[in-house]
């Protein structure tokens, strides 16, 4: 059991993290092992976002203090949550993909693993975001590569029209 000084330390970095983050993203992380959780903080880390596991009573205070009015209680019995100084893009792709890859070989583990997103929280936008949306979002291919696929499919019919001019041009005439 945690003493009073120890909450009151969880519920002050919980207020810096808030603060300088643009979105929550909630994860159950019941069977996940240490291992795991440390590979997804690493993970985070490099996007500018932080795994933070507080008791939900403190969360729910902390979100009270700030306005948000989010029942962390209907979220799972055993929540972790993603503080995120980027975009919903961005943040949601390492974390789908990390639930992903944790359930393994075989597809209904797979969708069992993902299941462990719980939904998200855009804190400009004040809206709780589903847990579906969330993964729909995190399956996305970066902003880049939607940019050369949108660029090819645009060349492929000048690419093709040019090739049927340049194979119209090669046939004898009669």
């Amino acid at each position: 059991m945690k003493t009073k000084n120890q909450k009151q330390t969880e519920l002050n970095e919980g207020k810096k993290l808030l603060d300088k983050s643009q979105i929550l993203i909630f994860t159950d992380f019941s069977k996940v092992g240490t291992a795991d959780v440390r590979k997804l903080r690493q993970q985070l880390k490099e996007i500018g976002a932080k795994y933070f596991v507080i008791k939900k009573r403190l969360l729910g205070l902390l979100f009270k203090e700030k306005g948000i009015e989010i029942d962390t209680k209907a979220l799972g019995p055993q929540l972790g949550t993603i503080f995120s100084e980027s975009d919903i893009e961005k943040s949601s792709s390492p974390v789908y993909k990390f639930f992903y890859a944790l359930g393994g070989d075989s597809k209904a583990a797979r969708a069992e693993s993902v299941k462990k997103i719980l939904g998200a929280y855009d804190l400009k936008k004040k809206n709780f975001i589903d847990a579906k949306d969330v993964v729909f979002i995190g399956q996305l291919p970066s902003r880049e590569i939607l940019l050369a696929q949108l660029l090819g499919m645009m060349s492929a019919p000048i690419s093709s029209f040019l090739y049927v001019l340049s194979e119209k041009s090669k046939t004898p005439t009669p």
